[in-house]
């Protein structure tokens, strides 16, 4: 058996391998993304003097409008609990369009944006550096990223049957990596325990990471969790590890969010946002639109996870709450599929983690590599 499952995971490695390099190595660029560009970009994410209070929402959004194109209007406007970050205000267009603005002076900061980096490594994770054919011909680039994914999941079960050992005694030494026995020993040990040692987090991710990749997969995963999945439903490929907030996709449809005329649509805006904060001690972001707002909360689990409300424009009066324990299970599922695959389920030290086990993930095709040809190369002598 287990020479049948040798083969397995050799002939599903060799063409395989460097594709999953590539994928582990690329997610592993995309999980700290947030914490990146902060880094680099905090006057954009940050005040530059957090003042006692805020200006009143209204005139916050009002200044925005007044300084976007006709065709350009505001659709909503996330606030977080930490004083001294901006608020993100959402547009129409283009879409998942948003700007930063210091809500003490109303100056727009900047325009949110994915920096050129992780828009590539975002590419190149999902699709290869592929794109979409508008004449929908073959997604080339996403089908072979799905299928070596899938391609992983068997690699990593077949090499746990392979190198799983039967005694505590021989797993403690499997779980080993040592540096002073020269390379060849550096290796086989790096691939042996740096597989047991990310088996959980790789085929967390590679199950999750399919479900963007195959309707047919995702269809079936779903109905494991008892959710029924439309014909070309799921969840969009665009979303990536660096959201700010899953509510940033709330907004209106229409264009008619803009400054001026007799009623200003953010008139009661105000009054919702400071209705919502009262009601829920320890959110972390409140984000209020067109007659709807999301709570979202600093919690382990699903980190799309959220309050929703709508209210009545005219008056701010809010008519109906929907909690994230009352939602159904098709979006509870797809919260919990990002958080999953991404790592942030746990926190900091579950992404950590995610981050560690996609960085060796990538590292065991190369060590199987090595291991093989130095195999191959030993038999050609002989």
């Amino acid at each position: 058996m287990k020479k049948l499952f040798r083969k397995v995971h050799l002939w599903l490695s060799v063409p395989f391998g460097l594709i999953i390099t590539v994928i582990c190595l690329s997610g592993a660029a995309l999980i700290f993304e947030n914490e990146v560009m902060e880094l680099c970009r905090h006057d954009l994410y940050y005040v530059k003097r957090a003042e006692t209070v805020p200006l009143p929402v209204e005139e916050v959004l009002a200044k925005v409008a007044g300084a976007l194109p006709d065709s350009v209007s505001v659709t909503g406007v996330s606030i977080s609990s930490n004083p001294e970050r901006a608020w993100q205000v959402n547009l129409s267009k283009p879409r998942r369009a948003s700007v930063y603005v210091d809500q003490y002076t109303g100056e727009i900061k900047g325009k949110s944006e994915r920096a050129p980096f992780f828009a590539t490594m975002f590419r190149l994770h999902r699709w290869l550096l592929d794109s979409m054919k508008p004449d929908g011909g073959i997604f080339w680039g996403k089908m072979i990223v799905g299928t070596a994914t899938l391609m992983l999941v068997f690699v990593l079960i077949s090499g746990i049957v392979v190198w799983l050992p039967r005694t505590k005694k021989a797993l403690k030494n499997s779980l080993k990596i040592t540096a002073k026995k020269g390379w060849h020993r550096f290796c086989y040990d790096l691939h042996i325990a740096g597989g047991l040692y990310t088996l959980v987090f790789l085929l967390a991710m590679a199950l999750t990471g399919l479900t963007w990749s195959f309707a047919w997969y995702r269809t079936g995963f779903y109905k494991i969790f008892g959710v029924e999945t439309q014909q070309g439903g799921g969840h969009s490929t665009t979303n990536r590890a660096g959201e700010h907030g899953a509510a940033n996709r709330a907004g209106g449809h229409g264009t008619t969010n803009r400054a001026g005329g007799h009623h200003s649509p953010f008139a009661n805006w105000q009054k919702v946002y400071d209705e919502l904060k009262a009601q829920n001690p320890g959110y972390k972001q409140i984000t209020v639109s067109k007659a709807a707002a999301t709570v979202s909360f600093n919690r382990f689990g699903n980190q799309r996870a959220a309050d929703r409300y709508a209210f009545n424009p005219r008056n701010g009066e809010i008519t109906e709450t929907t909690l994230y324990k009352d939602t159904d299970k098709s979006g509870k599922i797809r919260g919990w599929i990002f958080s999953v695959h991404v790592g942030s389920w746990g926190g900091m030290t579950t992404r950590i983690l995610t981050f560690i086990a996609a960085l060796l993930g990538g590292t065991l095709p190369l060590t199987g590599y090595y291991l093989w040809l130095r195999r191959l190369k030993r038999k050609a002598v002989r």
